[in-house]
């Protein structure tokens, strides 16, 4: 359902923050996930961007956490259980599983993370990730 309205949603507006909140609630709204939301890269952080859900971090260096380490690996990170992921940054004690997206713009570098956290344990797993992968790829025009 969602990858079927996103292209929908994303084709009204050509401004990348508007479309990251829209995508945003968007998955928060269908998912009811605990928090959802974008890091956005800029030099050597990612700076907090649109998103739903309780306070975040508001910066995250370049390799560190999972956000961090999703953007130097370029992959997406699967974490069953935030408290056995080494280097985790806690934002909210209530985040129990996360998963991050990167977002890679035409050159092939990232330019947002998407990250996705559960108040559950086991959350998330590779099926979501293909699927926000998708998510992704719609985003990458706007980049």
């Amino acid at each position: 359902m969602v990858l079927k309205k996103l292209p929908f949603l994303l084709n009204k507006e050509v401004n990348l923050i508007a479309n990251l909140s829209s995508v945003s609630a968007l998955l928060k709204e269908v998912f009811d996930f605990f928090w959802v939301g974008f890091y956005i890269v800029e030099g050597e952080r990612l700076i907090v961007g649109p998103y739903q859900g309780p306070l975040a971090c508001l910066q995250i260096p370049y390799g560190k956490g999972v956000c961090g380490k999703s953007w130097e690996l370029k992959e997406s990170i699967v974490v069953s259980d935030v408290q056995l992921y080494e280097g985790h940054i806690s934002c909210n004690p209530d985040s129990r599983s996360e998963i991050v997206v990167p977002v890679l713009d035409i050159n092939g570098e990232v330019a947002v993370v998407l990250d996705i956290d559960s108040n559950r344990l086991n959350g998330f797993d590779d099926v979501d990730s293909m699927y926000l992968e998708q998510i992704g790829k719609n985003i990458q025009p706007f980049l």
